[in-house]
């Protein structure tokens, strides 16, 4: 892999990550168009997207920093120093609790089906294309049906549970986490931007114990030319993540889901075309 190509995959993560279009998609194809994607060893490019991930990762928590900093400070407090009942918690306080709620359907779908993961399966294009455009169909019912009343103050924690599990659908390629997430919280009646914000806070556990593992196993594959190309990717993912954070959420304060989902499908049907006329492997 070259820096060139290494800056392109970063920058394609950091905006395909927080935009409900499906990172692990959109850098599968492109990795496939460069011929960087091994089929007789595809764990070595799902360890790729997991590492370059903690980019993205650093990009939350700079953007969130005085969110998850209030989120540690008073759930220790609440939780550690000076016990209190959870109904007698501050927000800072639940929110970590829904936070730790929220991660465990991920956790534990994850381990259970490590081996599919890394395997051929989710580098499949025909998989991606399909998941592309079925969760575009989901998120356009949300749109429909939504009620958009919901702040972040009334988070429930079966709201973060079910969210949660639609987090742990993100598994499957071509779904997207802030896409599977975004649309669980829209149908829960959340505000566009609150469920987006929600999403983003959620995914700081699920990135970084992927990332980290993802980092550990990949040291096999690594050697000095690659863990450079691995940290210009990385860096590259990072400062594009922070900005398409900040473009999301200032975006769907005022304008709807709608540009993902048909971007969704047509990048579906673009896949699938490309594939039937044997322009790119499937």
């Amino acid at each position: 892999m070259s820096i060139f190509q290494a800056i392109i995959l970063g920058i394609v993560q950091g905006l395909t990550e927080f935009l409900p279009i499906s990172s692990t998609g959109h850098l599968t194809v492109v990795g496939k168009l460069m011929g960087l994607v091994s089929a007789e060893h595809p764990e070595q490019w799902t360890s790729f997207i997991a590492v370059i991930q903690l980019g993205t990762l650093v990009a939350i928590l700079i953007y969130f920093w005085n969110d998850l900093w209030n989120i540690a400070k008073d759930f220790l407090q609440d939780n550690l120093i000076k016990r209190k009942g959870f109904t007698q918690q501050s927000f800072n306080s639940k929110m970590g609790w829904f936070i730790i709620l929220g991660s465990i359907p991920v956790v534990i779908i994850g381990l259970g089906f490590k081996d599919a993961i890394h395997g051929a399966f989710t580098k499949s294009l025909n998989v991606i294309a399909i998941s592309l455009i079925v969760l575009a169909i989901i998120l356009a019912i949300a749109e429909m049906t939504g009620k958009f009343k919901k702040e972040l103050k009334d988070l429930k924690w079966y709201d973060a549970l079910i969210i949660g599990i639609a987090q742990s659908f993100a598994l499957i390629p071509g779904s997207s986490r802030s896409g599977t997430t975004i649309t669980a919280g829209i149908f829960l009646g959340f505000k566009r931007e609150t469920a987006a914000r929600f999403s983003f806070l959620l995914s700081v556990p699920a990135i970084l114990g992927s990332g980290l593992l993802e980092l550990y196993e990949a040291l096999d594959f690594i050697d000095s030319s690659g863990a450079v190309t691995l940290v210009v990717a990385t860096l590259f993912s990072l400062i594009s993540g922070y900005l398409t954070i900040s473009f999301l959420l200032k975006f769907l304060r005022t304008n709807t889901t709608y540009v993902f989902v048909f971007y969704r499908i047509l990048a579906g049907v673009t896949i699938l075309f490309l594939v039937w006329k044997n322009f790119i492997q499937p």
